[in-house]
């Protein structure tokens, strides 16, 4: 059996089988997922961390690249209590160090009880104990990534849907999931994905109709040039969020955001809207939260499990956020009917901006 050591924040260190070798640091989180797991490890929210799943045979229906949410697998490794030979496979194909073999549980509790920690992986015919230990050492906490949206956003402007009638939204991509581009083109809009770092000039170019800023890994506070594209386009411009996203648009209209002791990560969150009183099943991945939303922005849905923000809108500007995705893909579906509020957020502004005939 290839050798394979979990080194825990601590010193403590747990073995299990090797499923592909390397050696690895990361923030160690859970996801209590029983489905998409093809989704989640190619989440770029996942960046820099270790992601555990929850749920005890992962690949049982093989692995589809049609379900990619991006172009590669983003956590630095994978616990899980069994993998398929599918998903080994796949995951050391991509030099992503995997083991299986492990209590589970007992690292799911670990978590609950400890918070999210730093872990050091090593896997291999020959490593050690030591090995996963000297990873461990050279572990950084998540807000000390601080240029983490440059391994997840595009490079240049990329831009879908160009055939398309609708309205017109710049994306700021701070490790966007496809699934958020998909939903947007699916309703008809022209989706212009800018950079992380994207200069006001450059949304200035694209003369969107809708500001939206994606999910993405990391501190929301790490983003500042995309805090200021809200700050700038607020007044004039509508502002979606999902997400990272939500975190951002809160950091820009004077709110604060914190990091949570372990984050919400699966398909099954449970939340509910203030106005309507419904509860609806929603996917989500973030390990950051919205403390308060400031004076320019109301809570208008709240995590059941915790109270916890997962929507806003805006008092006087126009503005709307989720925490959750409300594109998950597989699913749930309960909430796409998010996009079709964004879009419909900018026709409404667009017809109030023209003036009525004498």
């Amino acid at each position: 059996m290839t050798e394979a050591y979990v080194a825990l924040e601590g010193g403590h260190v747990i073995e299990g089988r090797g499923r592909a070798p390397g050696t690895a640091r990361g923030e160690l989180v859970f996801t209590t997922a029983y489905t998409g797991y093809e989704e989640s490890l190619t989440d770029p929210s996942y960046e820099e961390q270790v992601l555990t799943f929850s749920y005890p045979l992962i690949g049982n229906y093989g692995v589809r690249e049609e379900r990619f949410e991006d172009d590669r697998v983003h956590p630095r490794a994978v616990l899980a209590k069994e993998l398929t030979e599918d998903v080994a496979d796949w995951l050391a194909t991509e030099d992503v160090p995997a083991i299986d073999h492990l209590d589970t549980r007992q690292v799911v509790t670990d978590i609950r009880d400890g918070g999210a920690m730093k872990c050091g992986i090593a896997v291999g015919e020959d490593v050690t104990e030591e090995d996963a230990l000297a990873e461990l050492e050279q572990c950084k906490a998540m807000s000390e990534h601080t240029d983490i949206g440059t391994q997840v956003s595009v490079d240049e402007p990329v831009v879908h849907g160009a055939d398309n009638d609708g309205e017109t939204v710049a994306l700021v991509d701070c490790g966007a999931k496809g699934s958020i581009v998909d939903s947007l083109i699916a309703r008809d809009a022209e989706v212009h994905v800018l950079p992380y770092d994207a200069a006001v000039e450059d949304v200035e170019d694209v003369d969107p109709d809708v500001l939206f800023i994606s999910n993405g890994p990391g501190d929301p506070a790490n983003y500042e040039q995309a805090i200021e594209l809200v700050r700038e386009f607020v007044e004039d411009t509508p502002v979606a969020g999902i997400c990272l996203g939500q975190q951002i648009v809160a950091e820009a209209l004077g709110g604060t955001t914190e990091k949570m002791n372990f984050g919400h990560r699966g398909v099954n969150q449970p939340v509910l809207d203030l106005e309507s009183g419904q509860v609806v099943m929603t996917t989500q991945n973030h390990g950051y939260t919205v403390d308060e939303p400031g004076d320019h922005l109301e809570v208008t849905q709240i995590n059941v499990n915790d109270d916890t923000p997962e929507g806003l809108d805006g008092i006087e500007y126009d503005v709307l956020t989720r925490q959750y995705h409300p594109e998950a893909n597989p699913g749930p579906e309960d909430t796409l009917e998010f996009f079709d509020d964004v879009l419909e957020m900018a026709d409404q502004r667009a017809k109030r901006a023209v003036p009525a005939d004498d």
